[in-house]
């Protein structure tokens, strides 16, 4: 890719808030840890809006990663003191997330080497992550799925693409990229990712994902840019195969 092509499209995603080797519901809780600790189990339930046990859940994994660290609050007379969470000060996302984009790199690399047809076996792959995407936001209940357009964008700002709506005429404006160095090299592969996982994640809501569902890679200097379906088309029919 020549020099000047750098100068075009999104920059890196903040690796902070999108983790990449943690679930989406499970990233919610981490950065909630972040923004609040040291904090209980139940004032985390009640801010995102989940169940005490799958907070807990979610929190018994994040300890087992050291991404988390578990304490007792002071004793304050009878009672068992409840245990406080807080973020590891030695955690280093900005290092898993490069062990990752590394891995997606080299996943990518394989695709475009050995498939008889890289973008359809990356933009089917893309589907099927956008499925499980899509299962975690609606599990978070952040977002109502009757609206296709706003549910698109939040996976989109879940993920780590830092959208701006733009309207239908000029689209998404997508202006971070998780796997940018990835997208840099093998754009047919990564963009085609990409694009499959909002049209999976459209699908697991039996939105319409055609016509007019597109990615333009680099669009501009400072983003790629994202066209979503016509809002007019007929919606995906859960009962036909995907």
């Amino acid at each position: 890719m020549e020099n000047s092509d750098l100068l075009h499209g999104p920059r890196p995603a903040l690796p902070p808030t999108s983790h990449p080797a943690l679930s989406t519901q499970r990233i919610a809780v981490l950065d909630d840890i972040r923004a609040h600790a040291p904090t209980r189990v139940g004032d985390v339930s009640t801010r995102l809006g989940l169940h005490q046990n799958t907070v807990r859940e979610h929190l018994d994994a994040l300890v087992e990663l050291d991404l988390v660290e578990r304490t007792r609050e002071k004793a304050h007379g009878r009672g068992r003191p409840a245990q406080l969470y807080r973020p590891t000060p030695t955690a280093d996302p900005t290092g898993a997330h490069r062990d990752y984009a590394g891995l997606a790199t080299a996943l990518a690399g394989h695709i475009a080497r050995t498939s008889t047809d890289p973008e359809a076996d990356a933009r089917a792959a893309g589907i099927a992550w956008g499925r499980e995407i899509a299962r975690e936001v609606i599990d978070l209940m952040a977002t109502e799925t009757n609206d296709p357009h706003a549910f698109a964008l939040d996976v989109l700002i879940r993920l780590g693409f830092d959208p701006v709506d733009r309207g239908p005429a000029l689209g998404v404006a997508l202006r971070r990229c998780p796997l940018l160095e990835a997208a840099r090299r093998y754009p047919t592969v990564v963009c085609q990712v990409h694009l499959g996982i909002i049209e999976g994640a459209l699908l697991e809501i039996d939105a319409p994902t055609g016509p007019g569902l597109d990615l333009l890679a680099f669009a501009e200097p400072a983003a790629c840019r994202l066209f979503l379906p016509d809002p007019s088309f007929p919606a995906h029919d859960s009962s036909a195969p995907p």
